[in-house]
């Protein structure tokens, strides 16, 4: 697991610094098997240089995020989703990003100053200890992510804390369909190009019900033909859950 979270934020660290990073792939990053898995062309609100080209979709769009609702994003990056979550809930509410790459947290900042916003906060952590109040957020989004982490199991039981009662979830993420060869699963460099890390769609569902969401569903699912292998390849799926 160290040897995965070692590799992740290397990789995350060097596209921080970068002017746009690149999707998912079989191989290191930008090699010319990656591929952009989310186009935010025509969403509005987007902040100019936040956007690296890391999700797999848009689940601002599914949250239902209201005025005055405080949202956390798992993974945030550059903030992009943060930026989205804060207009949506408004003055009144707040948008809060959790990143464990220190470059993504000092970029996040930097976009939220060149885009005067005021109810945002990022802070360094990781998914599988968020450093979150428990009972403390209506909203939580993730963007790609949590296929990064190695413990999945832990990473729904966080969200499951930090959420009220009644509060939401709205998570996109890679998927697999096939049989992983063991070959792939062990390749760290395969974890920060989320596949590796990948879970099958329905052992990914089970874990998010087994944490103990309930309506849990899936609102979009786009296959990706060009991100694959031997015998199996992924998608994108954007899943809602409810807390009790």
């Amino acid at each position: 697991m160290d040897d995965i979270k070692t590799e992740v934020r290397k990789h995350y660290a060097a596209v921080a610094t970068q002017a746009s990073g690149c999707g998912c792939g079989t191989s290191s990053c930008c090699s010319d098997d990656s591929a952009a898995l989310v186009d935010y062309t025509g969403v509005e609100g987007v902040v100019e240089g936040a956007n690296l080209g890391l999700g797999c979709g848009v689940p601002t769009v599914y949250a239902g995020i209201r005025p005055g609702d405080t949202v956390l994003d798992l993974g945030s990056g550059a903030g992009i989703d943060v930026f989205l979550a804060a207009k949506a809930a408004g003055p009144a509410g707040r948008a809060i990003g959790v990143d464990m790459t220190p470059e993504m947290i000092a970029r996040a900042w930097s976009n939220a100053v060149q885009g005067g916003y005021r109810n945002v906060d990022f802070r360094l952590g990781e998914i599988e200890a968020l450093p979150v109040d428990s009972n403390s957020v209506d909203v939580v989004l993730s963007n790609c992510v949590i296929n990064l982490v190695p413990d999945k199991r832990r990473a729904f039981a966080e969200i499951y804390r930090v959420l009220k009662p009644g509060g939401r979830f709205s998570i996109s993420d890679v998927v697999t369909h096939g049989q992983l060869p063991e070959s792939v699963r062990r390749d760290v460099e395969l974890w920060a190009g989320c596949v590796a890390g990948a879970l099958d769609r329905e052992e990914y569902l089970q874990i998010v019900r087994e944490a103990g969401f309930v309506e849990v569903k899936v609102n979009a699912s786009v296959d990706y033909d060009a991100v694959q292998g031997e015998g199996y390849g992924i998608s994108s799926i954007t899943v809602e859950g409810h807390k009790v």
